[in-house]
């Protein structure tokens, strides 16, 4: 079994409750269910997407929170008429078409969808427990008019650049092409220019990349 980005081999890899810092967990590679599994033992928020979990953890090692740390259900007026005032946390909030409609009527866009900001910003409320975070600041959220929270994009960016790179027929003698792409991907990442693939990038590092050409038989 191949080592994932430096992190040691999962077989051997200690019970986490053998674990005693950060760094150490750190060294394992480790699925965001497993991540959450331990989170939820913990006491912790376990909803997240994987890099808040392991942020989770970290502040556990930290002593930033404690593991008998219990959640207080929050009790949802279920029902009561939704206003712009109304706190997240109060309303029974999801993203259904309940809420949908209701964003709809106070933008006037038809048909609403919610953002990945949107997404990310319910995640902090949770994980905060903020009571004061409200619907209209949500539809800051969606108009782009509050920094609260932003969905982190380069994931997303860094496979839609692979994708893109493979796609590129004059690729084709790279091998392996992650790595070269990965190279790339640096180097763009760097610099001031947009985070997506273009040939030109191939040109302009192909002493960086040259090695990894190979010729065809």
């Amino acid at each position: 079994m191949k080592k994932r980005e430096g992190k040691h081999i999962m077989r051997d890899r200690p019970d986490f409750t053998t674990i005693k810092t950060y760094q150490e967990f750190s060294r394992y590679y480790w699925y965001r269910t497993e991540l959450a599994d331990i989170c939820k033992q913990l006491g912790l928020e376990y909803s997240g997407i994987k890099k808040e979990l392991e942020e989770e953890i970290k502040q556990y090692f930290a002593g930033n929170v404690s593991q008998q740390r219990v959640y207080k259900k929050i009790k949802k007026k279920k029902g009561a008429e939704l206003t712009l005032d109304t706190p997240l946390l109060f309303c029974g909030f999801a993203f259904n078409a309940h809420f949908r409609k209701f964003f709809a009527q106070q933008t006037g866009i038809q048909p609403f969808k919610f953002t990945a900001n949107m997404a990310t910003a319910w995640r902090k409320v949770k994980a905060e427990k903020d009571v004061e975070f409200t619907l209209r600041d949500m539809i800051a959220i969606y108009q782009g008019q509050s920094s609260y929270a932003q969905y982190d994009t380069s994931s997303c960016q860094w496979n839609q650049f692979v994708k893109d790179f493979c796609a590129d027929t004059s690729n084709a003698s790279f091998q392996p092409k992650l790595k070269v792409a990965a190279i790339l991907w640096q180097k763009v990442k760097e610099s001031n220019d947009p985070k997506v693939y273009s040939s030109q990038l191939v040109k302009r590092y192909e002493s960086e990349i040259s090695d990894y050409r190979r010729e065809k038989v």
